[in-house]
């Protein structure tokens, strides 16, 4: 994979930049927008990019950070999904934890934003408190977003309990957007002056990238990422006004700024030192950019990724039709077609080829997968196995150089998983998935030296791009996940069933 970002050269920039900012005050409140950790949309448009760049960065920093963890009430109630790892936002919350203790950074808190007693979160805060992490719940902010005099007085931001810290960094992170961060930054932020202490706010988001042009592919790509969110970049007129300088953020930010201006300047009782909302950031990812057009094509293979993930998702029904027709018109402003991505149409044809074969009405599943050297892999689904297993297996058998007609697993292995699946569990359908086959192959690999020697070759579809022609199952994607495939499929079911589609 060619290389278009330097990951090294980002953290030197970014740790810098931070600690500057936090010489300013006695606490610095750090907004942490996007993904702390598998931030997968970076790595995609950013080649070269580490997904955990943040939270390395701030295991460099660690003595000087704790972390206060937000997630809203309301995402928690309807079971809201992290769509790059297909679990919801409260699970999200413990695998966060989990894995910032992993890199010796300290949790201080979990903070349920807009609480107001909805039962399952009620459920997720007993939980929490029982294995010993402290909850806060913050009720939706009196007066806010206008009326500046009652939010920031004990009407509003004084009505939330004050968390207390002992780090001079507090990093503000969360499951996803609208979980809260920014007023629980401010809520602090009042407590804070309040006591006596000069504390301050910044804000770390790394899209949009503010010193790379508007139209720019990355920057649409950071729309599509956002499509649903409503997200344009946008100039900001504030900085241009301020210093002349032309750079690049989102509506939300600059729409709100006046009056988050107001709002520090009300707590602080001074004037802001920002100016715009592009000063409020510590964004150094464009210094990190070592090749644009490497950058730029990454960055349109991720927009036609979400063209293709937003179909899906409306087929679905978790989104509306303004938002897929709105996600058609990012494609059209780059004159981005489907094809553009080289594994769709191999996989179609494959498709196409079998239906012509095939005298039932059902789709003919296909998949095809693109290796590092180009090579373009097909597979299909049988009575045995799915079309996302197949094609996996046809890969490994290729880089490990063996012929198609060889079979890596044994029928005396086969046989009986799938009478478990079909006869004892009862299963209506007995074709096996992704996991199933990768297991009966790693039992094969115990006695049989190429099915070991196929297992072998799994690591060297990382970062390759795969296409389905249907759409595929929770555990096929999860699979595909783990093995850092870049998987994408077109909006249509295998089968007209709903139920045993899902």
């Amino acid at each position: 994979m060619k290389m278009g970002f330097d990951p090294k050269k980002y953290l030197e920039e970014q740790s810098k930049y931070i600690l500057e900012r936090v010489h300013n005050y006695d606490k610095l409140y750090l907004e942490f927008g996007g993904k702390l950790l598998f931030d997968l949309h970076a790595k995609r448009v950013l080649p070269g990019f580490d997904e955990n760049a943040k939270i390395k960065l701030l295991h460099k920093l660690k003595e000087k950070v704790e972390i206060i963890i937000c997630v809203y009430a309301g995402d928690i109630e309807r079971n809201k999904i992290r769509g790059d790892f297909g679990i919801t936002y409260d699970m999200d919350v413990l695998r966060l934890i989990d894995d910032l203790a992993a890199y010796e950074l300290d949790v201080n808190s979990v903070v349920i934003t807009r609480y107001e007693g909805q039962p399952a979160t009620t459920v997720f805060m007993n939980k929490l408190e029982r294995r010993g992490i402290k909850v806060y719940t913050h009720k939706a902010t009196k007066g806010y977003p206008t009326d500046v005099d009652t939010i920031v007085s004990d009407e509003g931001y004084g009505q939330n309990p004050f968390i207390e810290t002992t780090k001079p960094i507090v990093v503000v992170t969360a499951p996803g957007p609208g979980s809260g961060k920014l007023a629980t930054c401010l809520s602090q932020l009042y407590h804070e002056y309040r006591r006596g202490k000069v504390a301050g706010y910044s804000k770390f988001e790394t899209f949009p990238v503010w010193n790379v042009p508007l139209k720019h592919p990355l920057n649409i790509a950071y729309e599509a990422a956002t499509v649903d969110l409503k997200d344009v970049n946008m100039i900001d007129s504030f900085h241009f006004d301020a210093y002349n300088e032309i750079t690049v953020n989102y509506n939300r930010d600059i729409e709100m700024f006046p009056v988050l201006k107001r709002i520090i300047e009300k707590i602080t009782g001074q004037e802001s030192v920002y100016k715009s909302p592009t000063d409020m950031g510590v964004n150094r990812v464009g210094f990190g950019i070592i090749d644009d057009e490497v950058v730029k094509d990454a960055s349109r293979q991720e927009i036609i990724r979400r063209y293709f993930k937003t179909a899906c998702e409306y087929k679905k029904g978790y989104i509306d039709y303004e938002t897929s027709q709105r996600m058609k018109l990012i494609m059209e402003e780059l004159n981005l077609k489907e094809q553009d991505r080289k594994v769709v149409m191999p996989a179609r044809e494959y498709s196409a080829r079998l239906k012509q074969k095939s005298a039932k009405n059902d789709a003919c599943p296909a998949m095809a997968i693109e290796l590092e050297d180009g090579t373009i892999i097909t597979g299909r689904t049988s009575d045995v196995m799915n079309a996302t297993a197949a094609v996996l297996l046809n890969a490994v058998k290729h880089m490990a150089n063996m012929a198609d007609e060889i079979h890596l697993i044994s029928p005396v292995i086969l046989e009986p998983i799938i009478d478990l699946k079909a006869n004892k569990l009862g299963n209506r359908s007995s074709v096996l998935d992704c996991e199933e086959i990768l297991i009966a192959l790693s039992i094969c690999a115990a006695t049989n030296p190429m099915a070991k020697a196929a297992i072998e070759k799994l690591p060297m579809l990382k970062g390759c791009r795969a296409h389905s022609t249907t759409i595929l199952s929770l555990s096929d994607e999860q699979i595909y996940r783990k093995l850092d495939i870049d998987v994408t499929s077109d909006a249509e079911y295998p089968s007209e069933n709903l139920y045993y589609n899902l």
